[in-house]
């Protein structure tokens, strides 16, 4: 259902967690990401650690598919599993190009507690639930990528930044608010999701600075 206020639910839930977002904007790891101040080996470590929580999200995903019943859900599901891929191919050339070996990544603790929070929620197989975990990556994303292309400067990390500032990616990221608009009602359980995934999002970045 839709929120109270009349707007969806994946914009209302966006709005409720704006400090959350600007939180991570302002986090060293990502303005140094937009003006190249990142130490390049934090940002190997980022590589490396990113690879591994992307597999996760794509099994997330692929959790999510599994428990579809539409036509629509199969290829928006598969669609985004597809933007994964896409993510791990810049991955694997930023490990080219840095010499990170992606092949046997040990997850730090802000890692594993992603991974096993999303993965948790995505076996009880229950879309909405699920979806409200995974939403918020792909939004902040967006976002991140769009407010540091707006700010203009040209930087060692511009192929990260140009990425998730792209349209194709918006689109990617309003096609999963689209299926938690569909799948998602406005219960505790998904505010909460919702709201934990930032809280990790920040934690992952902190990690990896």
């Amino acid at each position: 259902m839709k929120a109270m206020t009349g707007m969806s639910l994946a914009k209302n839930l966006w709005e409720a967690n704006a400090a959350s977002a600007e939180r991570i904007l302002a986090h060293g790891f990502v303005s140094g990401l937009g003006d190249g101040s990142l130490p390049v080996d934090c940002f190997k470590g980022y590589v490396a650690q990113d690879a591994y929580f992307l597999e996760a999200f794509a099994r997330a995903y692929a959790f999510c598919l599994a428990h579809s019943t539409t036509r629509a859900d199969l290829n928006d599901f598969a669609d985004l599993i597809a933007g994964v891929r896409a993510e791990l191919e810049l991955h694997k050339a930023y490990a080219e190009r840095w010499q990170v070996d992606l092949t046997a990544v040990r997850p730090v603790a802000a890692t594993t507690a992603y991974v096993d929070f999303l993965l948790g929620i995505a076996r009880r197989g229950d879309l909405g639930a699920t979806i409200a975990a995974m939403t918020p990556c792909m939004r902040l994303y967006a976002f991140l990528g769009r407010s540091l292309a707006a700010r203009g400067a040209a930087s060692l990390y511009a192929e990260w930044v140009t990425t998730y500032a792209d349209p194709g990616f918006e689109a990617l990221a309003a096609r999963l608010e689209a299926l938690l608009d569909r799948h998602a009602t406005d219960s505790a359980t998904v505010r909460a999701n919702y709201a934990r995934a930032l809280e990790l999002e920040y934690g992952f970045f902190d990690a990896n600075f």
